[in-house]
């Protein structure tokens, strides 16, 4: 096998070269330090902890998530959300900047009450509000004697996970 040693690459225009590296057998061993902005292609894999699994690495990644505080309408952070539309008590309604490549994506989600002892949650999709690619409601109950829709008096938060269109 021959190799070649070299400190740099340099392209003939005086700029860094980017190395390509294609075929069923490139590889690269040791540790790669990239810096700057690198794009890792859609069938990305990557091995289990325990080294016996694989999994795609774009399948595993959360594609949008928000946090909203006391019941507002502004993303206290998020991830891939432009709003959330605020749409009655308990109600919310995220909208996603990217779309999702279908409807059938998952959302988990959550609400705190302080930890004050006031109540607990049940939170869900929003049945009421069709699930799009561009976003979804989803309903916050206060669980205890009454069950009705009420806003988190501390945060609301949700995350998606699926593929984006």
């Amino acid at each position: 096998m021959s190799r070649i040693k070299v400190d740099a690459l340099q392209g003939t225009s005086g700029s860094d070269t980017a190395i390509t590296l294609s075929g069923a057998n490139a590889t690269l061993g040791g540790t790669l330090s990239v810096t700057g902005v690198h794009t890792i292609g859609t069938n990305a894999v990557v091995t289990a902890e325990g080294g016996s699994a694989t999994s795609v690495l774009a399948s595993g990644l959360v594609k949008a998530w928000n946090r909203t505080q006391n019941g507002s309408t502004v993303n206290q952070d998020s991830f891939n959300m432009s709003s959330v539309t605020d749409s009655g008590a308990g109600d919310f309604r995220p909208q996603i900047n990217n779309n999702m490549n279908n409807a059938t994506y998952i959302v988990v989600s959550c609400g705190d009450d302080k930890q004050d002892g006031g109540r607990t949650f049940a939170h869900n999709i929003n049945q009421a509000v069709a699930t799009a690619t561009t976003g979804y409601g989803m309903s916050f109950k206060g669980v205890g004697s009454s069950y009705a829709q009420t806003d988190p008096n501390d945060h609301a938060s949700s995350a998606v996970l699926g593929d984006l269109a």
